[in-house]
């Protein structure tokens, strides 16, 4: 496999759900070619090397770098499609669900009229529920509050979705309750009801998934710190349904309502890191690290469950984009569960075009998909091997009070594609999308109403 030579661009100002002449040796030629082909083939280099290039995306490689802050609450956070998924080795494979793009569970995510096919990057971490323990492996989500579980047993087998583990199963923990209808914690639910006594939850995502089950509390243990929860309120599902074949148990809610398990701790602030692709981990950590050093921080707003940040302007090459401030006058929904980041139609179309224009010197070629319009081959090919040196253009989000975020080159391209869409209109909230966060610790202080983001961190 040949080799790609990947430059990026270094001018720049910083760093609801719901990636070719012998005149008479012309008949030697062919010969020549013949033997050094043989001789490449049954060399161990090339083997070896061809055997590296073939399997280097099967391959966890786990941390890029050293997770700093060794105290703190620290898990494992890896993509449920490859090498460092939970899930068996059957099952990465890219899935075809219609609404993968868009499958987060905010409500002011706007899905497009038109299915796509792009897989969608969610992010699974694995704790333990109950006493004892019983792992869970479940969805990071902040644009959603419940976390939950399947539980046994189901009604109706159709009515629970397959996954990896057995059903958590209440009556094998000894910590394990239920919630009462009328109590505080039930009525902090958006969506809620009664059987007999026993509270019921119900969740409904962006996508047209759904859950609906018993709210319930128990120990929750973060592995593999030991760290736990008592009382850890969740619902344990009866009914999950639109979720396709994920084989995750669960989703662990980190938007900002009173249910999220961010509520629930003392200390309200969390963070994660999103690695670059899914042959690397990255990790979640709740509470807050012992020094904001090599963060850009900027004022985060709490609007129900979501938080919202504001842009003031886009970097392409080192230039800003003459877009004025109020395009973004609506602000965007910090969102690990939707793929690229939506911006307002006229900063899109700046963005856009001075993309284009450092990029001139490679054809455009068709999109994957409806939801980009800025594709090009070259560099689906650089990412699996050629002799084309590609100068990707550095992309830089400008956020409140001048807080300047330089994005990996991991988020700035995704299947070829620049990594960006358009919503309807200006006046549409926008969403930072989970592609443009990779690589970055993104720290949510909620307490202190920002959000920070340190370059480098997985």
């Amino acid at each position: 496999m040949k080799s790609a030579i990947i430059v990026v661009d270094e001018k720049s100002t910083f760093g609801n759900r719901w990636k070719k002449n012998t005149k008479n040796n012309n008949t030697m030629i062919p010969v020549l070619y013949l033997l050094l082909a043989a001789l490449c083939i049954a060399s161990p280099i090339a083997q070896a090397t061809a055997t590296s290039a073939k399997s280097k995306n099967d391959v966890c490689s786990g941390h890029r770098v050293t997770v700093p802050f060794s105290s703190r609450t620290l898990l494992p956070l890896n993509h449920r499609h490859g090498p460092c998924s939970p899930f068996p080795s059957s099952e990465r494979r890219v899935p075809s669900m219609s609404d993968s793009i868009w499958r987060g569970s905010s409500a002011v995510a706007k899905r497009p009229t038109a299915p796509t096919s792009l897989e969608t990057l969610e992010y699974v971490v694995t704790v333990g529920l109950g006493t004892p323990a019983v792992n869970q492996n479940l969805y990071v989500d902040t644009g959603s509050d419940v976390s939950w579980v399947q539980c046994r047993r189901c009604p109706v087998p159709a009515a629970c979705h397959p996954q990896k583990d057995p059903l958590f199963d209440p009556a094998k923990s000894s910590t394990y309750s239920t919630i009462p209808c009328g109590s505080a914690a039930c009525r902090s639910l958006d969506d809620y009801g009664c059987s007999g006594r026993l509270c019921q939850y119900a969740v409904a995502y962006g996508d047209g998934s759904n859950t609906t089950g018993t709210y319930s509390a128990d120990k929750l243990t973060l592995s593999p710190s030991g760290y736990a929860v008592d009382g850890f309120r969740f619902g344990c599902s009866h009914t999950a349904q639109g979720f396709g074949d994920d084989l995750a148990d669960g989703l662990i809610g980190l938007g900002g309502g009173k249910p999220s398990i961010v509520s629930q701790m003392a200390e309200k602030a969390f963070s994660y890191c999103l690695p670059p692709s899914a042959s690397y981990s990255g990790f979640l950590s709740l509470g807050a690290p012992p020094r904001w050093s090599g963060f850009a921080v900027t004022p985060m707003y709490l609007v129900d469950t979501h938080y919202l940040v504001f842009l003031q302007g886009i970097v392409v090459a080192g230039r800003r984009l003459r877009v004025p401030t109020s395009a973004f006058a609506a602000g965007a929904v910090m969102d690990s569960g939707t793929l690229v980041t939506q911006l307002p139609p006229a900063a899109y179309r700046a963005l856009r075009a001075a993309f284009r224009k450092e990029m001139r010197s490679y054809p455009l070629a068709p999109p994957p998909s409806d939801i980009f319009d800025t594709c090009y081959s070259v560099l689906n090919e650089s990412s699996s091997g050629g002799d084309v040196m590609i100068k990707v253009p550095s992309v830089a989000l400008v956020f409140d009070r001048g807080a300047t975020v330089e994005l990996d080159r991991s988020g700035v391209i995704q299947d070829g594609c620049l990594a960006f869409t358009s919503n309807d209109d200006d006046a549409s909230v926008g969403i930072i999308g989970n592609v443009q966060q990779r690589t970055f610790e993104v720290l949510y202080d909620i307490g202190g109403g920002a959000v920070g983001f340190r370059p480098g961190a997985c």
